[in-house]
Formats: C-alpha cells, sequence, structure tokens
C-alpha cells in the first residue's frame, strides 16, 4: 500500500519484459477502471457458473493499450479454465485454426487478438465452431476427398480489435456481447499507478502517482510504462524516491508534456497548423509528412488527440480545432481562418 507519510518499499532490479506480464492483474477486483464491464462480466461469469457452462463468446474494442488482453486472462482465472492465445495474422490458414480449436478443453478460453485481420477461409471456420462447436475438415485429395466435422469441447472465444468496424458483420454477430473499452480517469489510472508500485517495489509518493496518472493519456499500458522510466530516472538521477518533482523532470527527459503528449503527437498539431493551415488534411497525406504509417497515426495517436478535442475527423480530412491552436500557443485570432476549426460549431451543424 501506499504510505502517505512516506515512500514505498525499496525497488527491485528486474526487466521489463517479465515485468509487463507481472503487472497485469489476476482478478476483477486487481482490475481497476472499466466498471461497466467488469459488472457486466461478473454477472456473465457468476451465471455460467451456476449453469456449469462456458462463458459467452467475448469481443473487446477500443484503442490500444485498454487492457483486453489482460480483461480475457481475467476472464480465464475467473473462470478457472485454460487460456490460449493468439493472433489474426498468426492463423494464416484454416488448418492453422482448426488445430487450434481441436485442442482446446472443455471450457477453455481462446483469444485472439487483432482479430479483424482474420483472412476469410480462416474466419468461416470460426463459423460453425463458435455456433456448433465443430469444425469442417477435408481428408484426402481429388476425386476422393471427403468433408468430415468433427465436434469440439465447448470454449470461450475472447477476440480483441482496435478496428471494430473492420470486423465482419456474420464474425460480430457470433459474440454473445461486444464492449467498447473507454480511456481511463484519472483515478482509476492512480489505482494502476498504486498497483504496479507495489509489484515493481517503487518508492514512491502519492503526488508521484497523480503526476504519472495525469500524463498517461488516459491509458493503462502507458501508465505502467511510465512509471518504469520514471523509476529509472530515481534511480539514477534522484535518490530512488518517486515524487512530483522527479516525475516530471523525468517525463520532461522523455519530451512528454502535461496533458501526456509526445513529441509525435505535437509533430501532427504541428504539421496540420503551419504546412496546412490547419486541414483539412487526408490521413496517408498527413502520414507521408510525418514519414509514419497511416495505420499508426490512425490507432495510436489519434485517438487520443480526438478526446482532448485537438483534431476532429471530417468527411474531408482531419482538421486543427481551436483548442488544438491554443495547446501549440498559436493565438485564434491569427491562425489561418481557412483551417481554424471550430468543433462546437461542426457538432452544432452536424446536430
Amino acid at each position: 500500500m501506499v504510505d502517505r507519510d512516506g515512500p514505498l518499499a525499496p525497488t527491485q532490479q528486474e526487466e521489463d519484459a517479465p515485468l509487463e506480464s507481472s503487472l497485469r492483474p489476476r482478478r476483477l477486483e486487481q482490475y481497476f477502471g472499466q466498471e461497466r464491464i467488469k459488472e457486466n462480466l461478473r454477472i456473465s461469469i457468476e451465471a455460467a457458473q451456476k449453469r456449469g457452462e462456458p462463458l459467452d463468446h467475448l469481443l473487446f474494442h477500443g484503442p490500444p493499450g485498454l487492457g483486453k488482453t489482460t480483461l480475457a486472462m481475467i476472464v480465464a482465472a475467473e473462470m478457472g479454465v485454460s487460456i490460449r492465445i493468439t493472433s489474426g495474422p498468426a492463423l494464416e490458414r484454416a488448418g492453422d485454426l482448426a488445430s487450434l480449436l481441436t485442442s482446446l478443453q472443455a471450457g477453455d478460453v481462446l483469444f485472439i487478438d487483432e482479430i479483424h485481420r482474420l483472412s476469410l477461409p480462416v474466419e468461416e471456420v470460426l463459423y460453425p465452431a463458435m455456433e456448433d462447436f465443430s469444425v469442417d475438415i477435408i481428408l484426402g485429395k481429388g476425386p476422393k476427398a471427403r468433408d468430415v466435422r468433427l465436434k469440439l469441447n465447448r470454449f470461450t472465444l475472447v477476440g480483441a480489435t482496435t478496428r471494430f468496424a473492420l470486423v465482419s458483420q456474420p464474425l460480430r454477430d457470433r459474440f454473445g456481447a461486444a464492449y467498447r473499452m473507454d480511456f481511463y480517469d484519472e483515478p482509476a489510472l492512480q489505482q494502476i499507478v498504486t498497483r504496479s508500485a507495489q509489484v515493481l517495489g517503487c518508492r514512491i509518493q502519492p503526488d508521484g502517482i497523480a503526476e504519472i496518472a495525469r500524463r498517461s493519456r488516459g491509458t493503462a499500458r502507458v501508465a505502467n510504462r511510465l512509471l518504469r522510466r520514471v523509476r529509472d530516472y530515481a534511480e539514477v538521477r534522484a535518490d530512488g524516491v518517486i515524487t512530483s518533482e522527479v516525475a516530471d523532470l523525468a517525463l520532461q527527459q522523455l519530451q512528454i508534456d502535461e496533458l501526456g503528449l509526445d513529441q509525435m503527437d505535437r509533430d501532427l498539431l504541428s504539421l496540420m497548423a503551419d504546412r496546412f493551415d490547419g486541414g483539412p488534411v487526408g490521413l496517408e497525406t498527413l502520414a507521408a509528412a510525418v514519414s509514419e504509417e497511416s495505420d499508426t497515426i490512425m490507432d495510436v495517436y489519434e485517438p487520443y488527440l480526438l478526446k482532448l478535442g485537438f483534431l476532429l475527423r471530417t468527411p474531408r480530412g482531419r482538421v486543427l480545432t481551436r483548442l488544438g491552436y491554443a495547446h501549440l500557443g498559436i493565438d485564434v485570432g491569427r491562425a489561418p481562418q481557412r483551417g481554424l476549426f471550430d468543433a462546437e460549431a461542426f457538432e452544432e451543424q452536424e446536430r
């Protein structure tokens, strides 16, 4: 627990890779934030356990780093079953998925990350598996080939995606529940940082926790990553105790500002203001201008900038808002009128 009058226990020297796994909560009560989703999962898990049945198929969607994989692992732990983890790109052939499905034990959880990237032949194998718990395989070749349907143990499929719209309608319809994961608020992020600091053995003060949480972009994964980097800074440049001042200096070193924006975020905003007069500018043009993949901009950077209201997606392209100009320190009165975008006026027009 955080000592309000003093720091936590001494820091343990461990590598980040195994830490990433150890920082994951194991049970719902250890998982902070996403309260609505947690409550719905509690009800579904308890009902399934009372009936002695596997949990219905689940689909989690939302920006990266919000805990979709962690929730899948928690679902398996709460149900007392094993979990098999894979991803859409890893399942290249229908046979890959069929082999995986036939190896599942009764009640097991199969987690498929980036499920929107499943190929059509692989996806079609999932349809009977999810509905009838069976899989069709072809034995032999040529005229003697025959189709055999194998029964599967009843299992729970948990899918995760950052691109919900790219999940085909037939696949979406086969999930019993689809949950959108939202950005975390600061109190939830403070709880996450507090728990992670305990696991890491960090010496951290409450104001240090608050500073890290405030700059975590509403994302649990970012909060844990920043905590580890601030821990490094505190051990090398300070006395090992993370305070608000130490956290601020460490995050300045990482070029992360008071809102959690990094250099790429600021480059995107500045580019739109300086080179494109605030927009509208197409995604591909913007990606080429900053030498970044368009998918990375859309999935990693844009969601938080949209949440802050610094830019908007419009039918004509991305547009910088008044709030975006203000964050860059550009006087709204001096901003190019062609690119000056009033979010409130746009929303009123849409209504």
